[in-house]
């Protein structure tokens, strides 16, 4: 029986409504942690070219996302031909789980992930979501005016009850990536590590390449990796941020490709609490391997 992952954006229930297709590729990646660079990746190298032709959000859909009607996802999916690319930020447990389908988590330093997610609940008119949403301030309240060093405190300390209906905590992400950590064996499923991503992008895109059964000739493999480069990504953002949330500037999205700065914020009380909570959330080599 799959987990139901629920809450006032998203609902993973929606999964039960979008039949899937033999060959096509889940991007099943925890909140900032590399979701839009791995859905652009896996993209083009399905696409085999350099320009997606259309945005990001049309090829790629957010299943989970309550603001699409899902008849209106799965309408789109079915005109695309061949293999899609899904996007969802539900963990594998709540997934359909097909042997013929790739599900693809990404992973990303937690602090940077934490001070992610300070800049881009405030990048969102929340008064546009509720207002599609149909729900009040108190259901989806506006992020509290503090500094990120205090906001990444919090996110480090909170306790939550019900990882299933709150996806913004540490828990709820280490919850997310030990869940795949102990699928990581099987054909099917991979996870990708933000940092890779930064020092090798060209490394991780021929690996993907032949996870997918993908292959593209030596000639086209420089446009395709600066087409997937942060830069690149980052000049195209009317066509890869998600259309879905009314972000108040859609350039900011991209707002850094740089690891370490929620270590740099942190400080040293904090610091020492997050390496003890991440360590009773998560198995000793999942921990080694998240925070190299």
């Amino acid at each position: 029986m799959l987990t139901h992952y629920v809450n006032d954006r998203e609902d993973s229930a929606r999964w039960s409504e979008v039949p899937l297709r033999p060959g096509d590729v889940v991007v099943a990646t925890p909140i900032k942690a590399g979701t839009t660079w791995i859905q652009t990746i896996c993209t083009l190298l399905l696409l085999r070219r350099s320009g997606l032709g259309t945005p990001l959000d049309d090829l790629s859909p957010w299943v989970d996302m309550r603001m699409v009607p899902v008849e209106a996802i799965r309408a789109g999916l079915d005109r695309q031909p061949g293999r899609r690319v899904l996007k969802t930020h539900t963990p594998l447990d709540g997934l359909p789980l097909r042997a013929d389908v790739t599900y693809l988590v990404g992973a990303r330093h937690p602090l940077d992930v934490a001070l992610s997610t300070y800049h881009q609940w405030r990048n969102i008119d929340l008064d546009v979501v509720r207002a599609s949403l149909g729900i009040t301030t108190a259901e989806m309240p506006d992020p509290e005016p503090v500094e990120p060093a205090a906001w990444i405190s919090r996110w480090i300390h909170e306790e939550v009850e019900d990882l299933r209906t709150e996806p913004h905590s540490l828990q709820h992400l280490m919850w997310h990536l030990s869940d795949a950590w102990r699928r990581r064996d099987e054909p099917n499923v991979a996870l990708l590590h933000y940092a890779d991503l930064s020092a090798d992008l060209p490394g991780v895109m021929r690996a993907l390449a032949a996870q997918l059964g993908v292959t593209i000739p030596d000639g086209a493999w420089p446009e395709l990796v600066e087409a997937a480069s942060f830069d690149r990504m980052r000049a195209r953002a009317e066509e890869l941020v998600p259309r879905v949330v009314p972000f108040r500037s859609r350039a900011a999205f991209f707002r850094s490709g740089r690891s370490g700065e929620g270590v740099a914020l942190a400080g040293e009380a904090d610091l020492a609490h997050f390496h003890r909570r991440v360590a009773e959330l998560a198995p000793p080599d999942l921990v080694t391997w998240l925070l190299r």
